[in-house]
């Protein structure tokens, strides 16, 4: 199977499965002397451990991190990184019915027609614990860009359509509810909508949006590695997420060329735009401006209500997913986006340079 390497300067490659013996990544390119230990990479990966909040999955997992190469005396070496967390509550025969059948909403079928075979067990690379190494590639692509003193923000922008006030934004409420969510206010309302989607067993999605600042000029490349193009691949290398826009997005269809055109000012003898319709890049190059860019996150796939699926034998049949499952994906989807990103930045200056 191909596809689980990203990136050229800062080239960042996943391994393992839901239900494996562990997962982790190896990254390569991290320049020598930044500092590094387990305890940057454990902040990240905290951040999405499922567990935390009765509105994520009750699997319990310490997804407690291990620096196997790459680093010594707290310093990168220059050489590859590899990061490993162990799987230490798996319980694989939770999944042992769907051998048989395809799941609505997953990669069942689809690794089934392709390979003919699959990892049934909590959909193998399929699974949400695939991006445990994202994650932690994230966190050493963040340490090399705090020395650039480039920041990569992510939050929870809205949740079954209940949407944060610019009025009322606040990163540091983020910390105070489970959701992510810089605005308390919206926080409530979605707390109240998640009980009610847990009750009715259903699932709720989401959008993340993300701010990326400190950016350099010229960052990206024209035509087909365009930076926005290249966040756009890493984000929507995620499983859960849908949609990708940059900027006024599809907003942008409606606006008028005089509404949407970003006017160039002069600021303390600087090039500077008085608005930021494109979302910090143009012609596929960072612009110095703020890089503001949104995920669509689905719903959840498993779900413990009824649903209609076949099975291999392809006849009709009615299932209802058993497991541990999060009613929403978007509140630990936040850190791995951000990750993504940082990902995404770290590799276009490199390149760049």
């Amino acid at each position: 199977m191909a596809g689980s390497v990203l990136g050229e300067g800062f080239k960042v490659s996943t391994w393992g499965e839901s239900h494996g013996a562990g997962v982790g990544v190896v990254v390569d390119g991290c320049p020598a002397g930044i500092d590094l230990c387990e305890e940057d990479i454990q902040r990240c990966l905290n951040r999405r451990k499922p567990g935390e909040t009765r509105y994520s999955t009750p699997r319990k997992e310490g997804d407690v991190v291990r620096i196997m190469s790459g680093v010594f005396e707290g310093k990168t070496t220059g050489t590859p990184i590899s990061l490993v967390v162990e799987n230490t509550s798996q319980r694989s025969a939770d999944y042992s019915e769907i051998a048989n059948y395809y799941r609505p909403g997953h990669a069942d079928y689809t690794f089934d027609a392709k390979y003919g075979f699959r990892d049934y067990r909590g959909g193998g690379r399929s699974s949400g614990r695939e991006t445990i190494g994202r994650v932690a590639a994230g966190a050493v692509a963040a340490k090399v860009l705090e020395e650039l003193e480039i920041s990569v923000k992510a939050y929870a922008k809205a949740i079954a359509g209940i949407e944060i006030s610019e009025d009322r934004f606040d990163l540091n409420e983020m910390n105070n509810n489970p959701f992510n969510m810089p605005d308390k206010e919206a926080a409530d309302l979605v707390a109240k909508k998640a009980d009610q989607m847990i009750k009715e067993q259903d699932s709720i999605g989401g959008i993340i949006e993300c701010q990326i600042t400190g950016m350099p000029v010229g960052i990206g490349e024209t035509v087909f590695d365009k930076l926005d193009a290249e966040l756009s691949k890493a984000i929507m290398s995620i499983g859960a997420v849908k949609g990708f826009e940059i900027g006024d997005g599809f907003a942008a269809a409606n606006l008028r060329g005089s509404e949407n055109n970003d006017d160039f000012i002069c600021v303390d003898g600087k090039v500077a735009k008085e608005t930021n319709h494109s979302g910090g890049v143009l012609g596929g190059m960072s612009d110095g401006s703020t890089i503001v860019f949104r995920a669509a996150v689905k719903p959840t796939p498993s779900i413990a209500r009824t649903q209609k699926t076949i099975n291999r034998d392809l006849d009709n049949v009615e299932i209802e997913i058993h497991g541990r499952h999060d009613p929403m994906i978007v509140p630990r989807a936040v850190v791995v986006v951000e990750s993504m990103a940082a990902v995404t930045i770290l590799d276009g200056v490199l390149k760049n340079l």
